[in-house]
């Protein structure tokens, strides 16, 4: 963080300096600027980034946290991305222009390229940054900008206003010519490579849209562009169009028609039944014996924690090697299966909460990945922490985008509580970073439990698995089969911390549900509760419920995909 600091400070103390040269070596006057808000869409009330451009792709329009109206700028800083989104406006030469917007975040930066800039350190609310500059002699067009620090979480601004004339003496009204040759130079089961002449303006380009279909998707500066976060085996008709300093777009170039390689085949081509297992409390059965008894043969081991100083163990105090979690999964894989640890959970000192940064978590997950030489990790993001902290939720995501590209063929999956209909939300918030991201995420498990005494188990949780489905289809673009391909249900046998009841009939006919539906993952809290005590309540040994012993595991062993 002190490495950080110093960083900025010395880019602030350039950038100022930059500016006190051209301020002490102006010869003309300046005009005055007049009070008028020269940017487009400055309040992102649009519902889009147009004509903003943001770098890696990292800009989203969200709908909280907002300054003003109903919609703001979010930017998904990673450890190697500031997610800086710029706006090229004309403006008048010799001209003194104030600018000005709201932020909020760690580090956030305020300026307009090659003049002077301000920043903010960490407000917890929205904060205004003011600064001014003086166009140069025959200076046409500025490009003002925000950006984040790296890996200090997602910045968020709104209101952003630059103060003075429009330029062009009454304003350009000439467009840029259409882009040509616009072609395919690559494509993978999520993504398209695009390339294209470059178009002329009287004035000068400054950006340029990429369209899929009638839809913008990305906006960049130079004449390649790849689009990501699209479906597997799907055709995709993408054209480009020229963008000026004075907001003239160019017709549309030539369009062309790309179809992604396919997937591993079904969606993700993954699928795991794993219930929870818990070496920590509730009488640890012998995960041996649970599999010669149900035909089980994965686990999810919880939980692994933050230790101190962003360093991973079993539930924050047992050793990452040697204990009683390693004795676990060595007769769980001496038994022909294999395991996913689960980072995080409802309570503890969790990794994605206190990792100073993304790559800083990336790295602990890295460690416990070398450990045990993973297939599969799983982030369980609950409570205000994690879940309810949207900086931390984009933390996880870039660190999960981070390790499983450099894991070839390693299984992402994030696990979260829901609503009777669907994810709440941050539920909503997290799929929709997952996308601005482009984390890449393999599954997305609901927990439809707990929501307050209901009834109908069976019911409210097919109604939560379709509300996800919507969410990921609408988010991501996909068909319903690609959307169920990415879903995960994670119950709770017996009875819940609110006495809900699932019965085994139930789990069955969610079990059922399931394989018919070809989702990815199916996992239940927990093995150590997988035991009848008619009567017992809620608690860490038994389900509190009459059932067979491991009977949940049994219908859970079950699950194809």
């Amino acid at each position: 963080m002190r490495d950080t600091l110093r960083r900025s400070r010395r880019r602030l103390l350039a950038l100022l300096g930059t500016a006190a040269l051209a301020m002490a070596g102006a010869i003309a006057l300046p005009g005055t600027a007049q009070a008028a808000n020269v940017l487009t869409n400055p309040g992102f009330e649009s519902g889009s980034l147009s004509p903003w451009s943001c770098t890696g792709n990292l800009g989203s329009v969200v709908s909280s946290p907002v300054h003003g109206g109903s919609k703001a700028l979010a930017g998904a800083v990673s450890s190697s991305d500031t997610a800086q989104c710029s706006q090229t406006v004309a403006v008048q030469p010799n001209t003194a222009y104030s600018l000005s917007g709201w932020v909020r975040g760690s580090y956030v930066y305020l300026g307009v390229n090659g003049g002077s800039s301000t920043w903010t350190s960490s407000p917890s609310a929205y904060a205004q940054l003011t600064t001014s500059f003086t166009t140069g002699a025959s200076q046409t067009s500025a490009t003002i900008y925000v950006h984040g620090w790296y890996a200090q979480g997602t910045y968020y601004a709104d209101d952003i206003s630059l103060d003075g004339p429009g330029g062009g003496g009454g304003g350009d009204t000439q467009a840029p010519t259409a882009p040509t040759g616009l072609t395919s130079t690559g494509k993978t089961s999520s993504s398209v490579s695009l390339s294209w002449g470059a178009s002329t303006d009287n004035v000068g380009v400054t950006a340029y849209d990429i369209y899929s279909g009638a839809n913008q998707v990305l906006s960049v500066s130079g004449t390649s562009a790849t689009v990501s976060g699209l479906s597997s085996s799907t055709a995709y008709t993408f054209t480009v169009k020229a963008r000026d300093a004075a907001g003239n777009s160019s017709a549309a170039s030539n369009a062309v028609s790309v179809t992604t390689s396919a997937g591993t085949g079904g969606g993700t081509g993954f699928t795991q039944a794993a219930p929870y297992l818990y070496e920590g409390w509730g009488d640890p059965p012998s995960p041996s014996t649970v599999m010669s008894a149900t035909g089980i043969k994965w686990f999810t081991m919880a939980f692994v924690l933050d230790s101190g100083g962003c360093t991973p163990a079993w539930d924050g105090s047992r050793a990452l090697t040697g204990g009683v979690d390693q004795t676990a999964i060595n007769q769980i894989r001496a038994a022909g299966g294999d395991i996913v640890p689960s980072f995080g959970g409802w309570q503890g000192s969790k990794l994605g909460a206190n990792c100073s940064s993304a790559s800083a978590l990336a790295g602990a997950l890295q460690k416990v990945i070398d450990a045990y030489g993973l297939k599969a990790i799983d982030m369980d993001i609950e409570n205000t922490d994690e879940f309810e902290n949207e900086a931390v939720q984009a933390k996880i995501l870039t660190a999960l985008k981070t390790v499983k590209a450099n894991n070839p063929g390693l299984r992402t999956i994030v696990t979260f509580g829901t609503s009777t209909t669907g994810p709440t939300y941050y539920g909503n918030r997290l799929i929709e970073q997952a996308q601005s991201l482009n984390a890449n995420i393999d599954v997305f498990t609901i927990m439809p439990f707990d929501f307050g005494g209901g009834a109908d188990m069976y019911g409210n949780t097919v109604a939560a698995a379709e509300g996800l489905k919507t969410k990921l289809k609408s988010t991501f673009g996909w068909d319903d089969a690609t959307a169920y391909s990415h879903i995960g249900i994670s119950g709770m046998n017996g009875l819940s911390d609110q006495s809900e009841t699932t019965t085994p009939a139930i789990w069955t006919q969610i079990r059922d549900w399931s394989n018919s539906h070809h989702i990815a993952r199916l996992a239940f809290w927990s093995v150590n509760r997988d035991r009848g005590c008619a009567g017992g309540g809620v608690v860490s040994n038994c389900s509190g419920i009459s059932q067979n012993t491991w009977q949940f595991t049994s219908i859970t062993a079950g699950f194809t995909g």
